[in-house]
């Protein structure tokens, strides 16, 4: 049960709540620039790189199914903390990388932080909304994902371009604002009004309430046909870039990777303004569009229509995922709401995993523009089917 609490805490509020879900997020995408040099001083194959970026999506699902829904028992605040001690020790083990181990236990405990963070932090957000905030919060709620997720890149690829000790710097920074969320996280307000002590983790599965169901299905498969275009750009753009096009800039590859998810925030900012039913189906269209637009990168080595297909296929992600998540988010029961986000994370993170891996064994075979132009291949048929499913059968509820 959400609490109605009005204590001096707080005025914190959804912001703050938003900025520590940002920190938390942007931690998990913080390597991806990275990569190039690990694999330089590793010596390990793009093929190592996907599954390296997989395991991060492994441990995310992993906890999604075993603890989900544990913030809707014990309480926002303590998943939250748990979640930020998870991602300052995944921060830890790339700044004390020691080869490949450390790298794979690393991206697990970030998969775990973000899987705590998806459902109690996009829940604290939303419950922490005072009255007629309602909308601005599910906005907060679905760009402090996503912003997050693009800030990782962008930092990590400025800080090892122009400063000292590109493999540390950018994790030592990261250390500190994890402190200052923690602190922040310490004085939020807990929203869930008796917390308990969950008997024990069990697989929860998708099991939703029958309020959603008939939200859920068009929603999740929306969400990952887009975290598939994101799964690509945080894997192996960073690769493409430097084999293919011959950019060698790190600041320039987080940039890129930036503005995937730069698009995907702008089109969250417009869905509000199409409504749920019609973003759904129209997302899904600019993402193909996007789509064809990297394919097309690809095909003729260009980096400015690169970036084009970045910006347009991140605005069709974003516009879809927000028009789910808020559809998903208003229809599950206060009690339940922790849990029911989590499944919807879950199959966006099926998207951003298994593909990904796909185009890792592909390069085996077609070398990286080869698997490139399959992978977008695959996905546009893929969002294709979906746009179509959610015309025929779109979102129950409306905004």
């Amino acid at each position: 049960m959400v609490t109605d609490r009005t204590g001096g805490r707080r005025r914190l509020g959804y912001p703050v709540a938003a900025g520590v879900f940002a920190v938390g997020m942007a931690g998990t995408t913080l390597p991806t620039p990275l990569y190039g040099l690990y694999r330089a001083q590793l010596g390990f194959s793009e093929l190592m790189v996907t599954v390296v970026f997989a395991v991060y999506a492994l441990g995310v699902i992993t906890v999604l199914l075993l603890a989900g829904n544990v913030s809707d028992d014990v309480g926002r605040r303590p998943v939250l903390l748990v979640a930020l001690g998870l991602s300052a020790a995944s921060a830890l083990c790339f700044l004390f990388e020691g080869g490949l181990p450390m790298l794979l236990l690393g991206r697990v405990l970030s998969g775990f932080a973000a899987g705590l963070f998806s459902g109690a932090a996009t829940a604290t957000v939303l419950e922490l909304a005072g009255p007629g905030q309602e909308v601005r919060a599910g906005f907060a709620a679905t760009a402090a994902n996503m912003g997050g997720l693009g800030c990782g890149p962008l930092l990590s690829g400025l800080l090892a371009q122009y400063a000292p000790w590109p493999l540390r710097l950018p994790f030592v920074v990261h250390l500190a604002l994890l402190a200052l969320a923690a602190v922040a996280t310490w004085l939020l307000p807990e929203t869930v009004a008796r917390p308990h002590r969950p008997r024990a983790l069990r697989p929860q599965g998708l099991k939703l309430p029958p309020e959603v169901r008939g939200v859920f299905a068009p929603s999740a498969v929306a969400a990952f046909a887009g975290f598939s275009l994101l799964g690509l750009f945080t894997a192996v753009a960073p690769s493409f870039l430097g084999q293919t096009l011959g950019v060698h800039n790190l600041a320039l590859d987080g940039l890129i990777v930036f503005t995937v998810f730069l698009g995907s925030t702008t089109g969250q900012s417009l869905t509000e303004r199409i409504g749920t039913r019609r973003a759904l189906p129209f997302g899904c269209l600019v993402l193909v569009v996007g789509l064809v637009l990297v394919a097309t990168s690809l095909a003729v080595e260009s980096l400015p229509v690169l970036v084009t297909g970045a910006v347009c296929g991140g605005i069709g992600q974003g516009l879809a995922f927000r028009a789910g998540l808020t559809a998903v988010g208003r229809a599950a029961p206060a009690a339940h709401r922790g849990g029911t986000i989590s499944a919807f994370f879950l199959v966006a993170y099926l998207g951003i995993s298994l593909p990904v891996v796909g185009v890792g064994a592909l390069t085996l075979v077609l070398g990286l523009r080869g698997a490139g132009l399959t992978f977008s291949a695959c996905v546009i048929v893929l969002t294709v089917a979906v746009g179509l499913y959610v015309l025929r059968r779109p979102p129950q509820r409306e905004d």
